[in-house]
């Protein structure tokens, strides 16, 4: 985890942290409370809905048995009914005309419930409330109120006996009805939406129709519930009719959550601004203390990234003397660092100076070893040449060796000067397969040997890379790899049997892998940590400088280079490049 890699990082982030739990913390635990506040708020609002509603219907329920009383009271209606004529009660009970159109229905009935007079825009229902036994219940002297289902509504009615000296002789009933107009009345008058309904159909509402399968739903359920209409939510109350009952006539009491919801997302959205802004502030505060905490160490920090990234050990660590801040432990520090890279600086300039002299030895002996023998045959050649008596054949002979021998010398001096100098790439995009083509032709034509097996993978795509190098470089390892082959003739091979010499290309990823295998005699664990090591050789006649340069291209590519080996089984060089040179 890089980012908490110093310790000005980490009292940062440990201190930014800190600020964003406790503001997380605060903003969760309010954002909870507000909550659960305005959840409570909602019921209260729906429970005093739920009472007021109540306490209206109560209210017009014994409005009406009290013009009921009135109206069974009248001697002249008593009168009426004793006849137990239909026609007379109906003439006579139209007379009330003021107190019957205050009511949806009214009902007189015989002692023993036949239906005497009706009147109201409910008078179908007449014959229905006949036969219930609210009816019966009047018959016997109570007043009663009961619930009826109608079309558009529940009609609520009351009965009261007609009573004419201690004789029943019959019944009146009152009723309202509970539907559309009466529920839009009490939205009106509550601000709460109301529905009716009864035996599992809503038939009264505020609310459009196509909602009432949900408000069906809800008729038998108890409880502050949450209900979706219309894509909006609705806190849902339902009230039976009846006291005590648990099934029958129910209002329902919905109340919107939408203005609750909105009042809960701006609460939310300005716990959250001031939530960002606090963790915005405590990170600045943050930074600022950490800056403080680790400045006394900044200058240090600095000059060490700067020998990193430079390799400059002379560098010296300066504390300002007008600086604000004052750290002993800094330093003391800050000495020490000065002090060790005196003493690095030193040992270096010493083990550079021994390098030096142990490269410019080992140089001497390759070059004089090599030069030695060319020299040797050049001499021995320019001798033939001052003979009298050289055949025209003879002298060829001469001219040619001290031309081989004069390619030789220039080669280990081209070799020597390609390992010494830095090697400047030319960058350009390049087929990888069609490079390896020419590196085994080319080795092909230095010397002959075991053929070069291509297992070339067509998914390669192009790489931004210098094609020449890359080139000197597989050629030196392929032409190697056909010198520990012995130089025998594998070109053909019986079915089944590996290649002597195999070179593939696999993409992998963002890089792409050249393989060059063989199956020669292997390296000695003892030689291998060496393999890439200038001027280190087994061949007789090598500089030790081919693998050397090789690996200096490759990672001057971008790449990597690794071998692995098995004395008499063969070896194995790996190069993975990436798809663009930096």
């Amino acid at each position: 985890m890089t980012f908490v890699a110093s310790l000005r990082s980490r009292i940062f982030f440990a201190s930014a942290l800190l600020a964003v739990l406790s503001c997380s913390i605060a903003l969760y635990v309010v954002n909870k409370r507000v909550t659960r506040e305005a959840e409570r708020a909602l019921q209260r609002d729906i429970l005093n809905t739920g009472a007021i509603v109540d306490q209206l219907r109560t209210t017009r329920t014994e409005t009406y048995t009290v013009t009921a009383r009135l109206i069974a009271d009248s001697p002249r209606l008593k009168a009426a009914v004793d006849t137990k004529d239909p026609a007379t009660v109906q003439q006579e009970f139209s007379k009330f005309g003021e107190q019957l159109r205050s009511a949806n229905l009214f009902v007189v009935t015989n002692a023993r419930g036949g239906v005497l007079a009706t009147s109201g825009d409910a008078s179908e229902a007449a014959p229905l409330l006949a036969g219930q036994p609210a009816i019966r219940n009047a018959l016997a002297g109570m007043e009663t109120v009961s619930l009826l289902p109608q079309p558009h509504g529940i009609l609520q009615v009351v009965t009261v006996p007609i009573n004419l000296a201690g004789q029943i002789l019959g019944t009146l009933s009152a009723g309202f009805l509970l539907d559309d107009a009466l529920a839009s009345n009490l939205k009106t008058i509550t601000g709460s939406d109301v529905a009716f309904g009864m035996d599992g159909r809503v038939l009264a509402t505020t609310l459009p129709r196509s909602d009432d399968p949900v408000l069906a739903d809800r008729l038998h359920t108890a409880g502050v519930s949450t209900a979706t209409l219309a894509r909006e939510q609705f806190a849902v109350l339902p009230r039976p009719l009846v006291a005590g009952a648990t099934s029958g006539p129910v209002m329902l009491i919905l109340r919107s959550r939408t203005e609750q919801l909105l009042a809960l997302t701006e609460i939310r959205t300005g716990l959250a601004i001031t939530a960002v802004v606090a963790v915005f502030l405590a990170t600045l505060l943050s930074f600022a203390v950490a800056r403080t905490i680790t400045r006394p160490l900044a200058a240090i920090t600095d000059v060490m990234r700067d020998v990193a990234r430079t390799g400059d050990l002379t560098r010296k660590i300066t504390l300002s003397e007008g600086r604000r801040w004052h750290d002993e432990d800094a330093e003391l520090l800050a000495t020490t660092f000065n002090t060790l890279t005196d003493s690095i600086a030193r040992i270096q300039r010493e083990m550079s100076q021994k390098e030096r002299l142990s490269a410019l030895g080992r140089l001497s002996t390759v070059i004089a070893h090599e030069v030695r023998n060319p020299l040797m045959i050049i001499k021995g050649s320019l001798h033939s040449l001052r003979q009298k008596d050289l055949s025209e054949l003879r002298m060829l002979e001469a001219v040619s060796d001290i031309n081989e021998e004069v390619e030789r010398l220039n080669r280990i001096v081209n070799e020597v000067l390609d390992f010494a100098r830095p090697i400047r790439f030319e960058i350009a995009p390049a087929d990888v397969n069609a490079l390896c083509r020419e590196s085994a032709s080319a080795s092909h034509a230095s010397a002959p040997g075991a053929q070069v097996d291509l297992d070339l993978d067509a998914e390669v795509p192009a790489v931004a890379t210098d094609a020449g190098r890359l080139r000197i470089a597989l050629v030196n390892m392929l032409v190697n790899a056909r010198h520990a082959v012995n130089g025998s003739d594998h070109a053909s091979r019986p079915n089944g049997v590996a290649p002597q010499i195999a070179l593939r290309t696999r993409a992998n990823g963002d890089r792409v892998t050249i393989v060059i295998a063989d199956r020669g005699v292997g390296i000695e664990p003892a030689h291998l940590a060496h393999i890439f090591d200038p001027y280190f050789t087994t061949k007789r006649g090598g500089t030790g400088l081919g693998l050397a340069i090789a690996k200096n291209i490759v990672e001057g590519l971008g790449g990597t280079i690794g071998i692995d080996s098995t004395p008499g089984a063969g070896t194995e060089i790996r190069i993975s490049l990436p798809f663009s040179a930096q």
